[in-house]
């Protein structure tokens, strides 16, 4: 009984492949469509490789760099230019009205902006920029209490 199946099936198989009207575009179409899964198939293994490789690369990097030496502490112009950039980088932050100084690590933020939220969030940017000591923060909101 299941050889009889199976040869039904395989009879089956070969009529469709091999009909005189669209066999020949029936077969295009398989053998582009099986193409296709193996093309597909290849891509997703090559990304798999890849990120197996850079996880290793990066797994290399850390440990040969565990034990590295601490930046030096920068400047106090490079600390504002580094303040600055990180401060400024949101669009809604007003640049013209904030302005930043820096004195032996300790940045001063002076000016208006627009909410107390934004104080806030300013004074958080600025101390995780690397080389900040301390923040004196001296800014103010001009949000109106309603």
């Amino acid at each position: 009984m299941k050889r009889m199946l199976s040869l039904a099936a395989i009879a089956a198989a070969v009529m469709y492949f091999f009909d005189r009207d669209n066999g020949k575009r029936r077969r295009h179409v398989a053998a582009d469509r099986t193409a296709g899964f193996f093309r597909r198939k290849a891509r997703v293994l090559d990304r798999g490789r890849k990120r197996a490789v850079s996880t290793g690369y990066g797994a290399v990097q850390k440990a040969r760099h565990r034990n590295e030496e601490e930046k030096p502490q920068p400047n106090d112009a490079t600390l504002k230019a580094k303040v600055e950039s990180e401060v400024f980088r949101d669009a809604r932050v007003p640049k013209g009205r904030v302005d930043v100084n820096a004195e032996n690590g300790v940045v001063y933020l002076r000016g208006e902006v627009d909410s107390l939220d934004m104080v806030a969030e300013l004074e958080e940017a600025t101390r995780k920029v690397h080389g900040v000591r301390s923040v004196e923060n001296q800014l103010h909101a001009t949000e109106s209490k309603s």
